[in-house]
């Protein structure tokens, strides 16, 4: 199943008589962007936190076989690292298609390690869309990754080159280390077999 959210983020109006915008980005925005940008530099955001919640029904999987990336879910106290990209409003444009399976932009303060802080998009996708996944075991949700490929690849590619990125970043996230610890266990598994 896919929800194209596309139409409905492109109504979005916040910030489309600046010059640029920041985006934060959190799943694979931050090791894979794919689009130009004015600058990019490392921030956080807080009360929210990164899950793997989110089907990937048009990228990391199938309709009949989802995937799992990640998404954000409001958590009081809680700081999500990231990647914020400083963007011309045009670039909206081709991240509203990439992230059309259930995400939608919200306005949210990113902040900086030199203390500076900012307004800016994130897109999140939260649990009223169709494609949402929601929790789940962690085990299980590892053999899904591991298992998922969709047209951009397999689905364990974009939690290990997350985890990677994330500690080439210094930041310690226990749930993507944790997934990704069980994905690369099922691997030596497999090359064993």
């Amino acid at each position: 199943m896919v929800l194209d959210t596309t139409q409905q983020n492109q109504r979005m109006t916040h910030f489309s008589d600046h010059d640029a915008i920041w985006l934060f980005g959190y799943g694979s925005l931050i090791w894979k962007a794919g689009f130009a940008y004015l600058e990019r530099r490392p921030a956080y955001i807080r009360d929210w936190t990164r899950r793997f919640w989110q089907g990937s029904h048009d990228h990391r999987g199938t309709p009949a076989a989802p995937g799992r990336v990640a998404t954000l879910l409001p958590s009081p106290g809680a700081i999500c690292h990231g990647m914020a990209y400083r963007i011309t409003p045009e670039t909206l444009g081709p991240l509203d298609v990439r992230e059309k399976n259930g995400y939608l932009r919200e306005v949210i303060t990113l902040h900086f390690a030199d203390s500076d802080t900012a307004q800016g998009l994130v897109y999140i996708a939260t649990e009223d869309n169709a494609a949402y996944l929601g929790d789940a075991p962690t085990a299980e949700i590892a053999r899904q990754i591991a298992e998922a490929r969709g047209p951009s690849g397999p689905n364990r590619d974009y939690l290990l080159n997350l985890d990677e990125a994330l500690r080439a970043l210094d930041v310690e996230d226990a749930h993507v280390a944790e997934l990704a610890r069980h994905v690369r266990h099922l691997d030596s598994e497999t090359s064993d077999a």
